[in-house]
């Protein structure tokens, strides 16, 4: 198991100390997310690349249906060549919250699918060096084969990451197109439990992907190394891939807040 850390906020040179301790107390990833507005989480993700050496680095997410998946494709290659192919494109459908800012952008699920969908799949003709892509929602078409050809990851395939609500057929059907999957136990109305990773992972097997990342998201105690492993090991034991380490609340950027998630990436990631 992999261990990665999504910052929770605070200013661009917060975040940056941040991810540069994390490389330091022997993390494996850094992720940032993406808001409507605040801190640009690409151009903070370039500069961590050009920070670090080690760590993935990468979103967590990117609301992709209200992205350009050509824009995304562009960001996300140019980090993986600034990091030495070291990039992740976490996305998703994006999250509808009362507490988000409104901006007029699509909210009907069904078409946020679909825009899911297509831009999932323009992304991976662009970064295999296609320059035409025609779907119901988005059409690309005539790509210059200079920009094509400089457009090139370092990896021979950049990682995508999906959200994916399992057991829905649709949403998990997505998740055959991508590397990894976060997964969303929704449907089971309980806690999520290592168990339902181990269902996930039997069905992805049987379809030929056995070999996707799982990746769960928590928290750990920075004071008690014992406790945190023990919250982690379950879930390296069912499979997981990745495990990062989550502080959702709000507000994210007060200083007792930063105090709060500087010490936790100082004490270094669980052992599994």
């Amino acid at each position: 198991m992999r261990f990665g850390v999504v910052l929770p906020g605070g200013t661009a040179t917060q975040q940056l100390e941040l991810a540069i301790v994390a490389e330091q107390a022997g993390w494996d990833g850094v992720f940032v997310w993406e808001a409507a507005y605040g801190v640009d989480a690409w151009t903070l993700l370039a500069a961590i690349a050009a920070r670090t050496r080690r760590v993935r680095v990468g979103t967590m997410l990117t609301p992709l249906p209200w992205r350009r998946p050509w824009k995304v494709a562009s960001q996300a290659v140019t980090l993986d060549q600034l990091s030495d192919g070291r990039a992740i494109l976490t996305v998703g459908l994006g999250a509808v919250d009362t507490e988000l800012p409104e901006t007029g952008e699509v909210l009907d699920l069904r078409t946020r699918a679909e825009h899911l969908d297509e831009g999932i799949d323009l992304i991976r003709v662009l970064w295999e060096g296609g320059s035409s892509y025609h779907g119901r929602h988005y059409t690309f078409d005539r790509q210059r084969a200079d920009l094509v050809e400089v457009g090139t990851p370092v990896q021979e395939r950049i990682p995508i990451w999906v959200v994916g609500v399992w057991p829905r057929p649709r949403s998990m059907q997505r998740v055959l197109r991508c590397d990894g999957v976060v997964p969303q136990f929704a449907l089971s109305g309980r806690e999520p439990a290592p168990d339902d990773v181990r269902d996930l992972r039997a069905w992805l097997a049987e379809r030929g992907r056995g070999d996707l990342d799982v990746i769960v998201d928590g928290e750990t105690s920075a004071e008690d190394p014992e406790a945190a492993e023990a919250k982690v090991a379950p879930w390296a034991r069912a499979g997981c891939a990745w495990w990062l380490e989550t502080r959702w609340q709000m507000p994210h950027h007060t200083e007792e807040r930063m105090h709060e998630v500087r010490r936790r990436l100082v004490s270094g990631p669980p052992s599994a």
